[in-house]
């Protein structure tokens, strides 16, 4: 019988999660630009992956459009894997889809990853104006999407089917690696019975975390592209050198989510902006419960809460994202994680580390926890998913 592996800081890669989030006083070019600043750097720490979200009508928020930003990351870093996390498959027609993410695949091979979501990520008028109708907005209809999305990838449909006739060019034989996102546990289940590794949204649905695991993995059923359930959890971390600077830099996140919740986004503000706003009680009730799941400290502090996930889900994999106002104060958040895993790997604590890498060895991609570079991912001509790293 082979040795139970607990997951920790120790052997489970880290990866980035990026919104390209607007600061008041910046535009959405700033934020984009930070965002490839980002990704260059969290490649040069070791991070595994560097993936986008999907969001819309968000006047915050800059990556509308995850293709495109996806194609500027890869072609601004060399090694680490980039992707989306995720397209919202309701949003799109899945031939277009396909499309996009077989021509990035094909321009850096073995370092696209598709992660995909059923939710639109915006209102409905927003969705309805991306699709143009009404019709097939509804998360019911993710599983026939799915399916296409496949087909167009792989070529092979049911006899009969309609889009047999179609060639989706350069999708065929450029597969990127593909994900299932979820925030319950339709997603999991999905991405269970498909054998597909699954990427869930901690950092907005902590409720549901284990529930969701523990389904993907009772769900799961060996694919071609996994032998064994591979979960990557997400988690919201701003790491700081105190405690107390910390939580100032948390407040932006904080007041924006307040304001969103009350119909009313916009930019990022700044920490002065959010310490002196006039929270109602209601206020601090709802940024108290977003927060109860929140990473937020010095590198202890950090470090200890990322240990506490990584043993309550048993995480493959662990995808970070941080939402501070200064990109700066962001990528230092970055470098103090990476600092605690490098520690970790070598036996020490958070304080006095030497910032290695966040996935690896020195110099590495932070590719599987056995040290093997980031195509131990690629199954057969394309990249369809992460076998197992323990």
């Amino acid at each position: 019988m082979l040795p139970v592996v607990v997951s920790d800081l120790r052997n489970v890669p880290l990866s980035v999660l990026d919104l390209a989030p607007i600061p008041e006083g910046a535009t959405a070019g700033d934020a984009l630009h930070a965002t490839i600043d980002l990704a260059r750097r969290a490649e040069q720490l070791g991070y595994r992956r560097f993936w986008v979200a999907e969001h819309h009508n968000m006047p915050g928020i800059a990556s509308s459009a995850p293709p495109v930003l996806i194609g500027h990351l890869a072609a601004a870093t060399s090694s680490i894997h980039v992707g989306s996390g995720g397209v919202m498959l309701p949003n799109h027609v899945s031939l277009v889809v396909a499309e996009q993410f077989g021509m990035l695949e094909a321009l850096h091979p073995g370092r696209i990853d598709l992660g995909i979501g059923r939710a639109p990520g915006t209102d409905q008028v927003t969705a309805a104006a991306l699709r143009r109708s009404p019709e097939g907005l509804s998360p019911d209809d993710f599983p026939e999407q799915l399916g296409e999305l496949i087909g167009f990838f792989s070529g092979e449909w049911p006899d009969g089917h309609p889009y047999a006739a179609i060639t989706a060019v350069p999708a065929q034989g450029n597969i990127p690696s593909m994900w299932l996102l979820g925030s319950s546990g339709y997603s999991a289940q999905v991405a269970g019975l498909l054998g597909l590794p699954f990427a869930f949204a901690h950092h907005f649905s902590a409720e549901n975390t284990l529930p969701a695991l523990a389904l993907y993995r009772q769900r799961f059923r060996p694919s071609a592209t996994l032998a064994e359930p591979h979960a990557m959890v997400a988690a919201a971390v701003i790491c700081a050198d105190t405690d107390e600077r910390a939580q100032w830099l948390a407040g932006p996140g904080a007041l924006s989510f307040v304001r969103l919740r009350s119909g009313r986004p916009g930019r990022l503000p700044s920490p002065e902006e959010a310490a002196a706003y006039p929270y109602t009680s209601l206020d601090r009730e709802i940024i108290a419960s977003r927060r109860a799941s929140n990473i937020i400290g010095s590198p202890e502090t950090v470090r200890r809460g990322l240990t506490e996930l990584l043993a309550a889900t048993d995480a493959d994999e662990l995808m970070i994202t941080t939402m501070v106002h200064d990109p700066a104060d962001r990528l230092r958040s970055f470098e103090l994680v990476a600092d605690i895993a490098a520690q970790a790997r070598a036996g020490g604590t958070a304080e006095g580390a030497a910032g290695d890498t966040a996935g690896g060895a020195p110099g590495s991609t932070g590719g599987a926890p056995d040290g093997t570079a980031e195509d131990a991912e690629s199954v057969g001509a394309g990249a369809t998913g992460p076998r197992s790293g323990r």
